[in-house]
């Protein structure tokens, strides 16, 4: 009896040991496969400040909350069961149903661009005239692409796994970046908040650190929300550039892989400079991409509606 206790306790704790390393080494690829997601993340960050700009300060962390919580119903109850199934099933379906996120995504910083340069942008509203559900369907919508994109990266970082390690690690991704991108969100928007309130302080020290912070957050916000144009081009011209060699048509590829080449050698920043031109070339990808988009969507049939008016008169 004794012994098949003994026995007993021993399958126990080779269990405990297997099951620990098992969560150590989920850790491990999840910090990896996040890691690799990075670039993205950081685009996701700049990106969301800006749909909550012209709100209410009251309303700024109710509207961060619910975009994060509608971030991580995208993750975790729509793009991670279709990953799953499509890398288990169809894997080559992957590549185009990304594109046509990268397409989107291109589409919608080009209008930004188009907006900025045709004057067409919309007029800033009063903050009590704001449409929070509008405003957050429209971060979901675009966190959506972007959050395609850091699981497709994190799932190619662990493809080798078993399914339910796999399942397992996307679902600690999820959390993990959700948690990372709006928390930083929920800090940039509430820093001229921290800023009147250190302000306000007896410290001189503490008071002259609020002003900057007061005075140094329009502009921040502005160079953020300029920040997120650009990324939206950038990611979208990349998914692009990459699902297009996936393809087969290697081209186009090609000629960024050899410019990047050219430039990798220059002591000590040749992988900065090689991280730019590809990074240009994205974003010159995404921003032609977008164009095109914003020409069939809005500028040809803007122009055949005013020559119709002309007509009539």
């Amino acid at each position: 009896m004794a012994g098949g206790l003994v026995a007993l306790l021993d399958d126990v704790a080779a269990l405990v040991k297997l099951a620990a390393a098992s969560v150590d080494d989920v850790g491990a690829a999840a910090a990896r496969a996040s890691v690799k997601a990075t670039g993205v993340v950081v685009d996701d960050t700049a990106v969301t400040p800006r749909y909550v700009q012209g709100l209410e300060p009251e309303r700024e962390l109710p509207i961060i909350k619910r975009i994060a919580l509608g971030s991580l119903r995208n993750k975790l109850f729509i793009i991670l069961p279709v990953i799953m199934l499509l890398s288990q099933f169809v894997p080559w379906l992957l590549t185009p149903i990304l594109m046509i996120g990268g397409a989107y995504l291109a589409y919608e910083g080009a209008e930004k661009v188009w907006e900025l340069v045709s004057g067409h942008h919309v007029e800033a509203t009063d903050a009590s005239e704001v449409d929070e559900d509008s405003v957050v369907s429209g971060a979901v919508r675009t966190d959506f692409i972007l959050s395609a994109e850091i699981m497709v990266i994190a799932l190619n970082e662990v493809d080798t796994e078993p399914f339910v390690s796999r399942l397992v690690i996307l679902i600690v991704v999820a959390l993990l970046i959700t948690g990372l991108v709006y928390g930083v969100v929920g800090l940039i928007v509430k820093m001229d908040d921290v800023g009147l309130n250190l302000a306000q302080r007896e410290s001189g020290t503490a008071q002259k650190i609020g002003r900057a912070l007061v005075k140094g957050m329009p502009k921040l916000l502005s160079v953020l929300s300029t920040v997120g144009i650009a990324a939206m081009l950038w990611v979208g011209g990349h998914i692009l550039l990459v699902g297009i060699d996936e393809l087969g048509w290697h081209a186009l590829y090609d000629v960024v892989h050899h410019l990047e080449e050219a430039v990798a050698g220059v002591a000590g920043i040749g992988g900065v400079l090689a991280w730019v031109v590809n990074t240009l070339a994205s974003a010159l990808l995404g921003l032609v991409v977008g164009a095109i988009i914003v020409a069939v969507m809005h500028v040809i049939p803007r122009r055949n509606k005013g020559d119709k008016a002309a007509a009539a008169h």
